[in-house]
């Protein structure tokens, strides 16, 4: 189990974390929002942030979009391209600066932690003080705390480095979102830069554990930190000029900072969310982690939180005062299952991601750049999964699209579930690859632009943090339940006397048959709730 659980700590997650767009109801007809909670929404709306336009018409031009969308893109790919830079060198990173072997798994993890904490407050203070002004914040710091990684003389500061890499990102990838959201006209021009800004993460995540091997060999890893973190400022340079204005209107900043910012809400969810994501990582080293007094503690406070938000947003909902998720969000049948669907499928898209090359690796006995050649096609499918579906998604019914790829992505697990070792990769594991992001990628642009179009649009960057923190949340529970899952059919295995490989063999499979029955799950969920789900992405007068 322990060679099991440390070859995991090595394989961060990779894949969407974020997102959002404007207008409201189109989800569904069922479960609109009372009147008490739009009436907070007008008063609020009446004194928030205005995004202007530079062309007298009201419109950007085209080109200023491709601009906006490209430079967005390009800090979401450059993050994700140091975090597969991470994958692959860590284990030479260690040795370098003597990082501790309890302390391996923090480097690759730390980012999506502090990540996931920050996400709804980020959200939250740029709907209020403005998305270009956090996002350049966030782009800058993101460059500088890269730069940082490679000028680390210790695995401290390298773990301090990348938990502040991952704040920085916090402040980015939901204002990305908003950003494009406004910029962009509803149809398929939003549609495309939402796919943009989704499928750059896995590609760059993939393009950097390739590049990673060979600059291992020739110059070396600190070189990777210093390109990603010049790119990024380079990136910041040019937003400085392509981003639109941040005009604030009405009260000043300070009182709208006080009135409308769930300030309370906001610091529940994220400490909760944080914790919970603190305990997941810790499990991923031991399973007896959980029985320490302290991880105990913090377990019940991360619980505890939980109904306090709930309660907290409905007091907010009586008294007409902006909520963080207004508690009625929940009872749109066709929101809650959104959220759950891509909850289920990130975390079965990710975890596919790190047991296959485990299983490529480990029993079949490929070198790491080689289970990364192997993994390709699915980055591929993906790739062509976003493009296409933000091109197409409003010309076609969301809830069958979903409803096939669920079920064709069902087939990945199921696939890896039965395959032998001894197989050809081209028997079995290259279909697995084909069909196992079908599902996380249409519900990615199809996910965020349902779960915005929730969300008045004068709170486009919340939205976009409150997917991201779906889908963050999801990888840290798929990830850590599958691998507790495998480690304990590895030890049963190693009770009965079993060769390693055959442990090894049986952990993967009962994880992937984990993954099968989570992905089942979602295949019900988005089966009868998403049946009154309505067109999404459509062009709107």
């Amino acid at each position: 189990m322990a060679e099991l659980l440390s070859a995991i700590e090595l394989v961060p997650t990779k894949r969407n974390e974020f997102l959002s767009t404007p207008p409201r109801n189109s989800i569904s007809a069922s479960a609109p929002l009372p009147a008490s909670s739009r009436a907070a929404e007008d008063a609020k709306s009446s004194s928030s942030l205005q995004v202007p336009i530079d062309l007298e018409d009201g419109t950007l031009k085209e080109g200023r979009i491709i601009v906006i969308i490209a430079a967005l893109t390009g800090v979401n790919f450059l993050c994700s391209l140091s975090n597969g830079f991470i994958t692959i060198g860590l284990p030479k990173i260690a040795s370098d600066l003597s990082l501790p072997q309890h302390l391996m798994l923090w480097p690759a993890a730390v980012p999506y932690l502090t990540s996931s904490s920050c996400l709804l407050l980020a959200g939250s203070i740029a709907d209020v003080i403005g998305n270009k002004r956090v996002n350049l914040l966030g782009c800058f710091l993101t460059s500088i705390f890269i730069l940082a990684c490679g000028l680390s003389r210790t695995g401290i500061e390298l773990i301090m480095f990348r938990a502040m890499q991952g704040i920085a990102m916090s402040l980015c990838l939901p204002t990305s979102v908003a950003i494009v959201a406004h910029a962009a006209p509803s149809g398929r021009t939003r549609n495309i830069g939402f796919s943009c800004l989704g499928f750059v993460q896995p590609i760059g995540f993939s393009l950097g554990m390739v590049l990673e091997g060979f600059i291992l060999d020739t110059v070396g890893w600190r070189f990777s930190y210093y390109l990603c973190g010049s790119l990024s400022f380079a990136l910041f340079v040019v937003n400085l000029w392509a981003l639109p204005k941040d005009v604030v209107i009405g009260i000043p900043l300070f009182a709208k900072l006080r009135k409308d910012i769930d300030w309370v809400g906001a610091l529940a969810v994220s400490t909760s969310l944080g914790l919970i994501s603190y305990i997941l990582a810790t499990l991923t080293s031991s399973v007896s982690y959980i029985s320490r007094p302290v991880n105990i503690i913090l377990l019940i406070i991360s619980v505890v939180l939980i109904p306090t938000f709930i309660w907290w947003e409905a007091r907010r909902e009586r008294q007409h005062l902006a909520a963080l998720i207004p508690n009625s969000l929940w009872r749109n049948t066709a929101f809650t299952s959104v959220c759950l669907t891509v909850l289920f499928s990130n975390a079965v898209a990710n975890a596919m991601e790190v047991f296959c090359s485990l299983f490529f690796q480990e029993i079949q006995h490929t070198s790491a750049i080689g289970a990364s050649f192997r993994i390709l096609p699915s980055l591929c499918v993906g790739f062509l999964i976003q493009l296409t579906t933000g091109l197409l998604i409003h010309r076609t019914s969301p809830y069958l699209l979903v409803l096939t790829a669920l079920l064709l992505s069902s087939g990945a697990p199921l696939l890896m579930a039965v395959i032998s070792s001894h197989w050809p990769y081209w028997y079995v594991a290259f279909p697995a690859q084909l069909l196992s992001p079908l599902s996380c990628d249409i519900l990615f642009t199809i996910g965020l632009l349902a779960v915005s179009e929730e969300f008045p649009a004068h709170t486009q960057a919340l939205a976009g943090a409150v997917f991201n923190t779906v889908a963050q949340f999801g990888t840290s529970l798929g990830l850590t339940l599958i691998a507790v899952v495998a480690a304990s059919a590895t030890k049963n295995e190693g009770n009965r006397g079993m060769g390693r490989e055959e442990e090894l063999l049986a952990g993967y499979r009962a994880g992937f048959w984990t993954a099968f029955a989570s992905m089942g799950l979602a295949c019900v969920i988005g089966a009868f709730g998403l049946r009154r789900m309505g067109k999404v992405g459509v062009k709107r007068d």
